[in-house]
This record gives C-alpha cells, structure tokens and sequence, in this order.
C-alpha cells in the first residue's frame, strides 16, 4: 500500500498539566453533502487512544487496535455504504486516557498529545475526490470514568455521565453546532513520535463483528410498576414503558448467555432522572469477608435469582430530557461491556420518562470454527458449546484472559487459547498478532511483561516460556521460517534471563514471590493450596521453585527445536546441553519421599504440576513418572491439584502416560459448570472470580487434537499424525480444519483395538506411527 500523505492530527484544544491526567471524551462533527451515494469512500482513521465512528447514526467502526509505546495503528475502511445522497453526517468520539498509570486502562497505551487522525477520499462516476480536513467541530462530553473498585481497577471504563441537549439531533442535517469549536490541529513537529503520520501501521488484524441483538428477557422484577410480560415485550421492541414521576423501577435483564456488546439504552423525557445499569455475569452470594484479598461473591447455579444477587460493574446516567419521539435521546456508553444479566434502575424526579429500547451490538473477533466432533459421551456437546462460546469472548483486538474483570493478553492464557483456535479453525492471524506483540514486551533485563499491551511493569517469569511455546507451535502448524527469526532474539533474551538466574547448583535461583508482596509474581497455578501465596507454591518461602527451573528447561526444548528448524545447528546443540543440565540439578535437588519431585530444593511439599511437568520435560521416565502423577489422582487431598489453568498441561501428561482414561473423572469440572448454568468456562473452582476465561476452552483441542488425533507430527503440517487417544470413549468422528485444508477421522472400538477411518487432502503425508499398534487405519487422499 502507498506511503500515507502527511495529514493534521486534531483535538479540541492543546492538551497541557493536569489535563493529561483526566479522562477526556471529546465528539467530532463533520457534514458532507454528495450529490449521489459515493462508488466508495475509504478513509483512514486512528486516535489516541480510541475512536467510535459512527456515520448517519450507525456504528461503523471502534479502533484502533491497541498499540503500545513504539507502535500505534490505523483502520483504512471503505464507507461508501453509510453514505447516502444529500447531507451526511460523521460523528467520532475520541476518549483519551490519563497519562498516570493507575488513572486508566491498563491495556490502552496513551501519549500526551491525545487526539483524532482522520484522512481519506471518495470517488463519484470514476471522479476522485479528497474527504477535506476543513469543517471538523468538536465538543467536550460531560463524563467521568471511574475505577471499577479501590483493590484493582485494569479497565476504567464505567461512565457516569450527565446528559447533553447539545446532543440532541447530532445526525441531523439542520443541527445547529453553534455551541461547539473548531478542532484545533497540531503542529506536525509537536505531535508525539509514536503517533506521527508516517510511523503509523495498518491494521494487522480483521475487523470486530458487530451485530446488533436484542435482550432475551426479563430475569427478575425487584419493583415496578409494569407487569413482567410488558417488559419483555419492551425488550422485543413491541411497546415503549413510561416510567411515573417520582418512583423507581429496578428490574434485571438477560442477554440469556454472558456476551460482550455496545449497549443502547432509547428514551425521551425523565429530566435528572437518574439511570444505574449494572453488568454482571452472573447471580451469586454475598462474598466470605472472613478471607483476604479482594471480596470475590460466592457463586453456585448462575441464574438463581431467588436467593442470589447481581454483582457487577456500573454505569450511571442522567438523561437531559429533551428526547423527542422522532429524535429520542440515546445513551452508549463508550466501550463494549461484558455481561450476561443487567440490572436496571431508575429513579425518575418530577418528569415521566419514557423507554423505547434498550438492546446492544454484540462484538468479538471473526472466529470461524469450522472443526466440529461428536463422541459416544453426550456430555461433550454441552462442553463444547461454553467453551466455543468463552473462546470467542475471550477474543477481541487482543486475546484476553477475561473480558469482565481485566480485557489483559497473558501469555500463558493466549498460548492455549491460539492452539485451540488453531485446532478449531486453523486461523493464526490473532496469533501471529499476539506473538508480535510480546516480541515487544521485551525488557532490558530479556524477559518480557506476563500481560501485553499492557502500561505498566508485570512480570511472572514462566509466562515467557509459553510465548516460546507459542513461536515453536505456529512452527508445527505453519511452518513460517521468517516469523520464527523475526522472534528468535526476543527468545534468546528470555533464555539468558532464565541462565543469569541460576544457583551454584545449576537450579533456577528464587526469581519472584507472591503477588503485592513481591517485586515479581511467579505464579504457577490457582490452587486452594497456594491461596495465601496467590497461586505461587509454598516453597516460595524458603528458596527456588522447582516449577521455574521445570519451566526454564521446557522453554529451551522448544527452543531447540526451533533453532534445529531453521538451520541454527548450534544454538540447538546450546539448548539441548542446558536443558540436561538443569534436568540434572531437578533430578539431584528437587525430589523427596519415593523420588517425587518437591515443589522446592529441600521441601516436603510437593504438587500435581512438578510431576507435570517434569514428565512433559522427559526430565523423567515415562514409567517412573506414570507412578507418581497416579500418586497425585489417587490421594488428592495430599498434593495442591492443577486447576483449569493447567489442565491442558495435565492432560498432555496423562495422554503420555497412556493414563487418557483419568480425563473421563478430570471433565466432571467442566460438567460441573454445566450443572450450575454457566454459558461460558470459569477461570478456576477455587474462586470462581470469572465466568469466563478461554483457558478453560480445553476441550476445543483435546476433541480434535487428541480424540480424533489430528495434530502435525512435522513443522507446516508436512506431516499429519492421526493417532486417536480413546480413553473411556467408545466411539468418535469428526472433520478437523487444518492449515492444509479438512481432515475427516471416524473411528469405534473393535475387539482388538481402534477401527479408524480418516480422509486426508492432497498435499499432508499421513505419519505412519500410530498411538496403540492394535489400532488398525485406513485412510483416503482427496
């Protein structure tokens, strides 16, 4: 694509002292007059920190993709469609972010020259015409962005927010902007690096669905003058609801699964009434204000609106009143919400106030999941579905570990979530985005932030590791030599910082501790176990983790095999003598009662994930290794168990301990949400802070990955492996997508073994290994 000509950025006026610390929202008006609807009109379009393009009253477009502090994105979209003939009117919000860190979103990244850059052309009968820069008039909103509470606070995102009769009629063609400015364009040499014209990228990811849906119904009536069958058909859009003077209505919404979308709320009338909608993902209990840390409410079925309550996150407002039927007064807080359930109160004064609509445009990244699998247990369908449902959640301009609470990309979290993507639709372009983006997590020590984009310091040291994980698994799916040098010295950082931190014993040196009490978090896992510590294992306390010296040796076998794949012979050699090494130093320091490795060197504590992964590691012996991860299923109570976050990782050990079938008990926690109503995966049983975190999505790898067994056994899918793994299963089939096109694998038990059918596309060898050699395959090329 051509060079971008140099164009003005704008604002509403010169951003100086305290105003670089406060949230500013501020609209910019723009009406253009076509004499035909335009062939196309493409623009390009960026802020910071974010926009909301609306056209002619629809939404076009919220951007751009988060950047960070050396790279910032713009949107090229062709608008043409929006336009019509006569009077069009464009309408950016542009939110700017407070330059103190804890002031604003931690994942927005911000300068101290907010504003707007807009550019484009249009074409009419083969005539090009440039979109001017002439005519731009802002307003400042009246709002305030508020903390969602005093422990921790990522988002900064919830409105409370005064209704503005400058507003009313904004897309109509005769409204009168007499009480808005010119937009005041900065001098090219004073804009911040960063955002000039010239370094700005294209949009490296697809753009958000968005589509508009309407509220299932009403979940509960706490009061209200209306009966419920009149509020769900407000909701259908059938009737309007008028609110009397002087009273309050609360009444709780469902969406009828947890979703994320721009919520719009219609009305006319109700001057300084006062609007509460609260978001939340579920009823629960009040919280244990016995433990410590942040109150987390309790949570058992989610829809129990009966005994349970809606907690959540809140915005308020008051409308101006001046709505008219024709023209109604509409309130869109500014970025997407999460929610499943709504609450909403009203409180009127002296004026009715009457709804005419109250709906959203759900949001998300454009994943396709093409791989579908069907298998003798019944219960994998229900499964499925909240975990196909929370993955795509999870994912936006970024993946995320949550969407309710945080909206942060994790490097642990998005490892698994790009293999499930991957394994559902062979899609990278996230994933390649993600990895782009930790590559510039860099810091100077080699290791990079655990959460990114993201404005602040945050480190936990293992989370590198799952970046390499990352690098080496788009190797297997895709092959891609260029993206693996592009990563190569951001790899090499990570492994010397790990190298730097040795003992004398040649063990990983204590690096981190618990969270808030340590300069570096090094979590392993949420376990009940290490509830005090904040999912660090105890051995914290006294010395190394054994974890991070595990870890640390993964790392480098993934490492090994990338260098070894793109002719690095050496540096591989490098790699494999380290990992033995520090292999030697577990062996020696890390390992207790009957051989199983402690948490720590000269601990007696011990846990699920040291037997994990000192197997994943090969840094023992299948058979040895077998004995003790069955000691640690056998007598649960005596060793901290991996939760749903590394359950991908338990699973990998089980399935190479020939051990598959202890998955069949290991899925009752995903059935367990399905008995409590959940729609999506919780982040964990231990707390269950979040309803929805796509590291729980585990089965929309292990169906197609492990069940049906189509994985690459050679880099770029050169080599397929169908090596179906039962467990308790008695039958299964299913169509796999993979970056070389659809995989079809049926398979059933027979007397000696698995009967597999398989159909593969021209192009993928099928490996001969298979996983149990009483399996007997055949298998066509199409």
């Amino acid at each position: 694509m051509e060079q971008m000509r140099p164009a003005y950025w704008m604002w509403d006026e010169q951003p100086v002292g305290d105003v670089l610390n406060k949230h500013r929202m501020v609209y910019f008006r723009k009406v253009i007059e076509l004499c035909q609807q335009p062939e196309e009109m493409v623009i390009k379009i960026s802020a910071d920190a974010k926009y909301k393009l609306q056209i002619n009253g629809e939404l076009v477009n919220v951007g751009p993709q988060k950047g960070d502090h050396t790279i910032r994105y713009y949107d090229e979209l062709d608008v043409a469609s929006y336009l019509k003939a006569g009077l069009n009117v464009f309408l950016v919000t542009v939110l700017s972010i407070p330059i103190q860190h804890q002031q604003g979103n931690f994942g927005f990244f911000r300068t101290e020259t907010p504003g707007l850059y807009i550019d484009g052309s249009y074409r009419i009968d083969s005539q090009s015409y440039p979109f001017k820069h002439e005519g731009w008039r802002c307003h400042s909103a009246q709002v305030i962005f508020k903390a969602e509470n005093e422990w921790f606070a990522p988002l900064h995102i919830f409105e409370t927010m005064q209704g503005d009769a400058n507003l009313q009629g904004v897309f109509d063609g005769d409204y009168d902007d007499v009480l808005w400015k010119d937009v005041k364009c900065y001098d090219e040499r004073s804009i911040s690096p960063v955002l000039k014209t010239e370094r700005l990228k294209e949009r490296q990811i697809p753009f958000l669905v968005k589509e508009k849906r309407a509220f299932e119904g009403i979940s509960a009536i706490r009061s209200s003058n209306c009966e419920q069958e009149q509020w769900d058909d407000f909701l259908k859009g059938d009737v309007t609801i008028t609110i009397p003077p002087n009273s309050k209505e609360v009444v709780e919404i469902s969406a009828g699964e947890e979703t994320t979308g721009y919520l719009k709320l219609i009305m006319t009338g109700g001057k300084n009434a006062k609007l509460r909608i609260l978001t939340s993902e579920a009823y629960a209990y009040d919280p244990d204000l016995d433990k410590d840390g942040p109150p987390v409410p309790r949570k058992g079925d989610r829809t129990d609106s009966i005994n349970g309550k809606l907690f959540g996150f809140v915005d308020e407002y008051i409308p101006h009143g001046e709505g008219m039927p024709a023209s109604p007064e509409n309130y869109e807080p500014f970025w997407f919400r999460t929610f499943r359930y709504i609450q909403l109160t009203i409180e009127t004064g002296d004026e009715p106030l009457t709804l005419h609509g109250f709906n959203y445009t759900y949001t998300a990244y454009p994943l396709e999941v093409i791989s579908k699998v069907q298998t003798s247990d019944s219960t994998m369908a229900s499964i499925w579905d909240i975990s196909e449902r929370t993955l795509r959640l999870c994912m936006h301009e970024t993946y995320e570990d949550c969407p309710f609470y945080e909206q942060l990309q994790y490097a642990m979290d998005s490892r698994s979530q790009i293999l499930y993507t991957y394994a559902t639709s062979a899609d990278d372009r996230l994933a390649r985005q993600c990895m782009d983006d930790f590559r510039r997590a860099a810091r100077h020590d080699g290791i990079i932030n655990c959460s990114f984009p993201n404005y602040e310091k945050n480190v936990i040291p293992g989370f590198a590791i799952y970046y390499i994980g990352m690098i080496y698994d788009h190797m297997m799916y895709f092959g891609d030599k260029d993206l693996i040098r592009h990563h190569i010295p951001t790899v090499i950082g990570i492994l010397n910082y790990f190298r730097n931190h040795r003992t004398d014993e040649g063990l990983v040196k204590k690096i981190g501790g618990p969270l808030f009490t340590s300069e570096i978090w090094s979590f392993i896992d949420w376990t009940s176990e290490w509830r005090e510590t904040a999912g660090v294992p105890l051995a914290t306390h006294t010395g190394p983790l054994t974890m991070e010296s595990l870890l640390y040796v993964m790392g480098l076998q993934y490492a090994e095999a990338l260098f070894g794949y793109i002719g690095y012979d050496s540096m591989a050699q490098e790699c494999k003598v380290l990992s033995m090494e520090v292999q030697s130093a577990v062996n020696e320091y890390c390992r207790g009662e009957g051989g199983m490795y402690t948490d720590g060197p000269g601990v007696n504590h011990y846990s699920q994930h040291t037997q994990v992964f000192a197997l994943l590691t090969e840094t023992v012996g299948v058979d040895e290794g077998k004995t003790y991860l069955e000691e640690t299923l056998t007598n649960t109570q005596a060793y901290a168990q991996c939760s749903v976050a590394m359950m991908f990782y338990l699973f990998r050990a089980l399935e190479k301990c020939d051990m598959y079938e202890y998955t069949d008990q290991l899925w009752d926690i995903w059935r367990e949400m399905v008995n409590k109503n959940l729609t999506t995966c919780e982040e964990d049983s231990v707390m269950s802070r979040s309803d929805c975190h796509a590291w729980g999505s585990l089965i929309l790898y292990e169906l197609p990955s492990v069940v049906l067994g189509v994985r690459p056994s050679k880099p770029g899918y050169g080599e397929v492996a169908i090596k179906p793994v039962s467990g308790k299963l008695k039958w299964a089939k299913g169509e796999v997508m993979t970056p070389k096109g659809m995989v079809s694998v049926s398979w059933e038990k027979g007397e000696d073994g698995l009967i597999v059918r398989a159909s593969v596309p021209d192009g993928i060898d099928v490996s001969e290994q298979l996983a149990d050699p009483m399996t007997s395959l055949s298998y066509t090329v199409y």
